[in-house]
């Protein structure tokens, strides 16, 4: 039998996001079904058997003048997904304390050590926004706390949450990849309080949690705080990132505009990762 023949296109990205969010969403509508995040961009693979020449023409970030997008693309006989994740896929350490690693990954000495699976259609992503994040948990109280990851991707902040005590948990992506590699990853981890759903904000209805963990973009941030106030506890906390330094700004304006106030963030390679108390 002949192997199956791939087409590699391989997309250098700026901004990196939402550009390369956006774009994943795009190709994966096109028909595209693999993907590996890199540091400058995303390698997308489709089957050759599913190509058709003008399969770019509609994917509206390589046609606009908003997003820097440059690409190449070869013919490869086969795909070995997992050599191409373990090539993109570098494992997080921090602050020595927290290590998030894919199972190929050496088992390091820390005190919590997540192991995920690196899935098609997610692949290595935020490094700087999950570092971040993981920081602010590891500065806080998640005893018994009940605490919602909100596009929670891997799932990796929901199963650092269990870690560290807290209970229960809910993690919500809108993304199908997402939501099946974060119950498996769920899973692997052996955690047992960790509630996932496949879904947006619209789930948030009714529910209310100590602390909100969302990891995501600007746009939809700004357009869901509003839900994440009204699903805060008294006292409860907000941790929001997956925007820039230049974006803060507007993001403590609508947090402030939604009774909470900024108290105090992380920055790493122009992201930012911020804390906001209920007032």
């Amino acid at each position: 039998m002949s192997s199956t023949k791939y087409l590699g296109y391989y997309f250098i990205v700026s901004p990196i996001q939402p550009t390369t969010e956006i774009l994943i969403a795009e190709l994966g509508e096109a028909g595209f079904e693999s993907f590996v995040e890199t540091e400058n961009g995303v390698n997308a693979f489709i089957q050759k058997e599913d190509w058709r020449k003008n399969i770019l023409d509609d994917v509206y970030v390589l046609n606009s003048d908003e997003f820097d997008i440059q690409f190449t693309s070869e013919e490869i006989e086969q795909v070995n997904w997992n050599k191409e994740w373990e090539k993109n896929f570098d494992p997080i350490l921090v602050d020595d304390i927290c290590s998030v690693r894919a199972p190929f990954h050496e088992k390091p000495s820390t005190q919590y050590d997540i192991i995920i699976e690196p899935k098609m259609s997610f692949g290595t992503g935020h490094h700087e926004t999950t570092h971040m994040m993981i920081q602010h948990l590891l500065k806080t109280d998640l005893t018994n706390k009940k605490v919602l990851d909100m596009g929670c991707g891997t799932g990796v902040l929901a199963i650092l949450s269990e870690m560290r005590g807290a209970k229960p948990i809910d993690a919500i992506d809108i993304d199908n990849w997402c939501y099946l590699n974060t119950i498996e990853n769920v899973e692997r981890n052996n955690c047992y309080h960790i509630s996932t759903y496949e879904g947006d904000a619209s789930l948030l209805s009714d529910r209310n949690y100590d602390i909100i963990i969302a990891n995501i973009n600007r746009n939809i941030l700004l357009n869901d705080i509003k839900i994440y106030a009204k699903c805060l506890n008294p006292n409860g906390k907000l941790f929001l990132s997956g925007f820039y330094k230049e974006d803060l700004e507007m993001i403590s304006e609508e947090c402030s505009k939604n009774d909470m106030f900024f108290v105090t963030k992380f920055d790493r390679n122009n992201w930012i990762a911020a804390l906001y108390d209920l007032k």
